[in-house]
């Protein structure tokens, strides 16, 4: 199998950009002006790392089954990439705005030239639903691939 046939590769990329965009047009609905950074940053609604794990652990169980250990791995995986963003990068995200206000109010004291990026994690609700959509997504392009 050529790597351009590789559903397990594809969908899941895929699936990343569509969530990806749905970012930028909701950033844009929100704030009435187009942020294409959405397109790569990380945080926000819905979570897109979360999108690209099940999605590509739901490719896994159409394909090799759901008793399968690539499935199994895909899912510990998924979850551990996912606590991940709802936890630890969320946590770092906090931190960061902390630090800003900080930063802010402190001037003149502390030399740094560039904000530190907030939006790094992701709440449980962004998490489900880039969970959501990385199964849904993968489904429908798995019955068109």
């Amino acid at each position: 199998m050529a790597i351009w046939e590789n559903e397990h590769l594809w969908i899941p990329i895929i699936t990343w950009f569509i969530v990806q965009s749905c970012k930028v047009i909701m950033d844009l609905i929100k704030n009435k002006k187009l942020n294409v950074k959405r397109l790569w940053g990380s945080g926000g609604m819905p979570s897109a790392h979360s999108a690209l794990m099940t999605s590509l652990a739901t490719t896994i169980a159409i394909t090799e089954g759901l008793d399968s250990p690539v499935f199994a791995l895909a899912v510990v995986l998924s979850a551990v990439v996912m606590y991940d963003a709802a936890g630890v990068r969320r946590a770092a995200g906090k931190q960061a705005r902390v630090l800003n206000k900080i930063i802010e109010n402190e001037g003149e004291n502390i030399n740094i030239q560039e904000r530190l990026i907030e939006l790094l994690g992701h709440t449980p609700v962004e998490v489900f639903a880039g969970a959501f959509l990385g199964v849904l997504i993968a489904i429908l392009l798995m019955m068109i691939w």
